[in-house]
């Protein structure tokens, strides 16, 4: 009798959250009471806790378990060793490219996601696009303001030094927009370009930042002037000033291992649906700057804090999207090229 209330519990919790797909388990009557996940951790791990998985676990009695950090590593590992612990990962894009090529990810159901309204970059056949962040130019209050990385590469007119990524997915393509490439037109990179407009200005990098955390702490240490930065490491420093102007805009999806139980998979898409509705993305971005793929998320958000967003509509306009499957062709031969650069061979 007990399994019996149980059973109709769930199965009206999953009609309440609005996706039909969940018959994989419903119809063989092993829905899982545990889901676990591979994410960064962090704010960002707060953020689905807060925004995702509380309303998901409400509806469902299913609790899901964060695991952190992730990467593609541990994703092979788990798919070559056939023990699959987690039944969503977490990549940024130019990964999950990698992990397509390398047969590790499964296609989701998106009949049984059934999103809100998404961007279309959001809405790959094998990934869940749940978070955008943006690299974008960071200085100190008082600094002269930057517009453009034309700017930032202009040291007689903004003077002192200067931070960037050591990641030339990024840099390569701040090169580029410094030497004044169209930022709708930005790919394919003109890699021979982009390390000819690095010339430019290596000489006045200090750093070259491996962290997210060392942008912002190089700024207000005063080590450097002017620096690349992830948005979301900035835009709520009191300390610090900042544009979208030019900035690079990326996403990070979430994946299905190769091999996932079907009946954990079946459930993993509701947890997904949650992620696409623009009203938990809201509560989302009020744990961590950042916000998902939501077309709405600007009608959900508080109107005064849209600027800080790397999606609202003012901010995503004025910047690039960043191509993760040219990257991901062409991550050896830039990695080499970026090596040699830095060894000035």
């Amino acid at each position: 009798m007990r399994r019996t209330v149980l059973w109709k519990a769930l199965c009206h919790g999953l009609v309440a959250m609005g996706f039909a797909a969940t018959t994989a388990f419903a119809q063989s009557g092993s829905a899982p009471k545990e889901l676990r996940m591979l994410e960064s951790g962090g704010p960002s791990g707060d953020s689905i806790e807060q925004a995702y998985i509380k309303p998901f676990t409400e509806k469902t009695g299913i609790k899901v378990v964060r695991e952190s950090p992730t990467s593609t590593g541990k994703l092979q590992a788990m798919v070559q060793s056939g023990n699959i612990t987690s039944t969503l990962v977490e990549l940024g894009a130019t990964n999950v490219v990698m992990a397509r090529t390398l047969g590790l990810i499964e296609p989701l159901d998106w009949d049984a996601i059934k999103p809100g309204p998404l961007y279309e970059e959001a809405k790959w056949p094998d990934a869940f696009g749940y978070q955008y962040f943006s690299t974008i130019m960071a200085w100190r209050k008082g600094e002269k303001p930057l517009t453009s990385w034309a700017d930032f590469w202009n040291v007689k007119d903004f003077p002192g030094k200067r931070a960037l990524p050591d990641y030339p997915s990024y840099t390569l393509a701040l090169a580029l927009l410094a030497d004044g490439v169209n930022p709708q037109e930005l790919y394919p990179l003109d890699v021979d370009r982009a390390f000819a407009s690095l010339d430019k200005i290596k000489d006045h990098v200090a750093v070259w930042w491996k962290a997210g955390a060392q942008a912002p702490q190089l700024l207000e240490d005063r080590e450097v002037t002017y620096s690349a930065a992830w948005s979301g490491r900035i835009v709520d420093n009191d300390k610090l000033d900042y544009t979208y102007d030019q900035g690079l805009l990326m996403l990070s999806y979430f994946v299905v291992p190769k091999g996932a139980d079907p009946a954990a998979k079946a459930a993993a898409m509701g947890l997904l649906h949650e992620m696409s509705l623009a009203r938990n993305q809201a509560v989302a971005a009020e744990v961590i700057p950042y916000t998902g793929a939501s077309t709405e998320i600007e009608a959900a958000i508080d109107p005064a804090k849209a600027s800080l967003y790397p999606t609202s509509e003012a901010n995503k306009k004025v910047q690039a999207l960043a191509d993760p499957v040219w990257t991901a062709t062409n991550a050896k031969e830039i990695e080499k090229r970026w090596q040699q650069f830095k060894l000035g061979l």
